[in-house]
C-alpha cells in the first residue's frame, strides 16, 4: 500500500521500470541485511524485545499514527481526519476484551468487523476506477507512457540511503512481538519525505525514495520476524504463525533451546532466506520489462477488469451479498476522499493498528490499576512519549520560527 503511494505515480510519470527495481533491489538489499542480523544477532535482541510491555507497544503504535497523519496528505488536519475514520472503523465488532457487540448496528454481517482486504480494496482498487469515470472524462482513454525499464544513476544515488535506512528501520520492528511491517514501512516513507531534496516529487511525479524506502522496511521487518519465532517461540506474523504451526506438526517447539536441540533446522531454514534473496532478484529485475509492459493496456479494459475482479475477490471471502454493498460504499468514501484530497492511507492505518492500540492501552492500564501514569513510569515507554511530543510540536516550532524570521 505505501509503495503504491509513489509507485504509480511514477509509474504515471514514465518511470515504471525505475520504481520496479528499487523495488526488487530494495527488498534484496534489506532483506540479505536483515537475513546477517537474524543469524548474529538473534538471542540478544530477543533478550531485549521480551521487556517490552503494553505501554512501549501502545506508545509505537501512537507514534506511529503521528508520523502517517502528518506525513500522509496536505495538511496534518486532513490526516487526522482520515486517520480518525480508520479508528473509528477499527472499532466495528466483538471488544477484543470484554467480548461485546458495539457498532454493528444490529447487522450479523459486522459482528466480526470490517475486513481490513475489504477497506483497502474499496479505498484504493474501486475509488481509484470510480474517480477515473467521474471525474478524470477523456483522460481515461490515454495510456501511460513508458520511458526506461531501468535505474539511472542519479536514480541510484537516491535509492541506496532509503535501503539502509529503511532496514535499520524495519529490523526491530520484526524483531518485537506486534511490531509488524505496517509501522515501519509508514515510518520509512515519513522519513524519506522529510529527508529528501526533491519534497516536490513526493504524491506528483513520484519520488523514487517513497518506494525504495517502504519496500527495504517491509523485507527487514519480515525477515526479523524469525527472532521472536525461534528464539521466544511467539509468531508476531501470519508467515511465522503458519510456520509455528508447521513446526508443532512436526513435534518441534521454538524455544531458547531450538538453537541446540534442532542446530540443522534452524541454520538450514536462516540458509533458505539467503537463497530466497538472490532468486527474488533473479526472478525480479529480468522481468521487470515485462510487468511494464502491463502499462500499455488501455484504461477502460483495465478499470472494468479491476472492479470485476475486486468484486469477486470481496464476494469469494465470505459469500455475502453485504460485503458487495459496503465494497462499494467504502469506494464512494474513497471517491469523496480523493475528490477533498484527504489521504486515503490512513484510514487503513488507523483501521489495523487502532484494535491493536486499544488492546495494548488497556492492557496497559490495567498494568498500572487505571492510573494513566503507567506511560510515564517505564523507560521505554517514556523515552516513545517524548518522541511523539517531538514529532508533533518540533516540525511546528521550527515553522513558527522560520515565519518569525521571515518577518522580522
Amino acid at each position: 500500500m505505501v509503495t503504491a503511494l509513489e509507485g504509480n505515480k511514477m509509474a504515471k510519470s514514465g518511470r515504471a521500470g525505475a520504481a520496479l527495481a528499487t523495488a526488487a533491489i530494495g527488498s534484496f538489499v534489506a532483506g540479505t541485511i536483515a537475513t546477517l542480523g537474524v543469524t548474529f544477532l538473534a538471542p540478544l535482541i530477543a533478550t531485549h524485545a521480551v521487556k517490552l510491555g503494553p505501554p512501549e507497544y501502545f506508545l509505537l503504535m501512537v507514534l506511529a499514527f503521528c508520523t502517517v497523519s502528518a506525513v500522509l496528505g496536505q495538511s496534518t488536519l486532513r490526516g487526522l481526519t482520515a486517520l480518525g475514520i480508520g479508528l473509528a472503523m477499527g472499532l466495528v465488532g466483538i471488544d477484543q476484551i470484554t467480548g461485546q457487540a458495539r457498532y454493528t448496528g444490529g447487522v450479523p454481517e459486522l459482528m466480526d468487523g470490517l475486513e481490513v482486504v475489504l477497506i483497502a480494496v474499496g479505498l484504493f482498487a474501486v475509488a481509484e476506477a470510480l474517480y477515473a469515470v467521474l471525474y478524470q472524462g477523456k483522460e481515461v482513454e490515454t495510456q501511460n507512457k513508458m520511458s526506461k525499464v531501468h535505474m539511472t544513476r542519479d536514480e541510484w544515488k537516491r535509492s541506496w540511503p532509503a535501503w539502509l535506512r529503511a532496514t535499520f528501520i524495519g529490523f526491530p520492528f520484526g524483531t518485537i512481538p506486534a511490531g509488524g511491517s505496517e509501522i515501519p514501512t509508514f515510518l520509512s516513507y515519513a522519513t524519506e519525505k522529510k529527508l529528501s531534496k526533491h519534497p516536490e516529487e513526493f504524491g506528483t511525479r513520484g519520488a523514487i525514495e517513497g518506494v525504495a524506502g517502504p519496500e527495504a522496511a517491509n523485507n527487514a521487518a519480515i525477515t526479523a520476524t524469525l527472532i521472536p519465532l525461534l528464539t521466544l517461540g511467539i509468531p508476531t506474523s501470519n508467515t511465522t504463525a503458519i510456520l509455528l504451526g508447521a513446526f508443532q506438526n512436526y513435534g518441534i517447539n521454538p524455544g531458547p533451546q531450538l538453537f541446540d536441540s534442532n542446530a540443522g533446522l534452524v541454520w538450514a531454514l536462516i540458509a533458505s532466506l539467503y537463497i530466497g534473496n538472490v532468486m527474488l532478484l533473479i526472478l525480479n529485475l529480468p522481468l521487470v520489462g515485462l510487468w511494464v509492459k502491463l502499462l500499455k493496456i488501455p484504461k477502460p479494459p483495465l478499470y472494468a477488469g479491476i472492479l470485476i475482479f475486486a468484486t469477486v475477490g470481496v464476494y469469494g471471502m465470505r459469500q455475502s451479498a453485504f460485503d458487495l454493498v459496503l465494497l462499494y460504499a467504502i469506494g464512494l468514501l474513497g471517491v469523496l476522499m480523493r475528490r477533498f484530497s484527504f489521504p486515503t492511507a490512513p484510514v487503513v492505518v488507523g483501521m489495523i493498528l487502532g484494535p491493536l492500540a486499544e488492546a495494548q492501552m488497556r492492557n496497559a492500564l490495567s498494568i498500572g490499576e487505571g492510573h494513566w501514569g503507567v506511560f510515564v513510569q517505564r523507560p521505554g515507554s517514556l523515552f516513545l512519549l517524548v518522541v511523539v511530543v517531538v514529532v508533533l510540536v518540533l516540525p511546528r516550532a521550527m515553522a513558527a520560527l522560520k515565519r518569525r524570521r521571515a518577518a522580522g
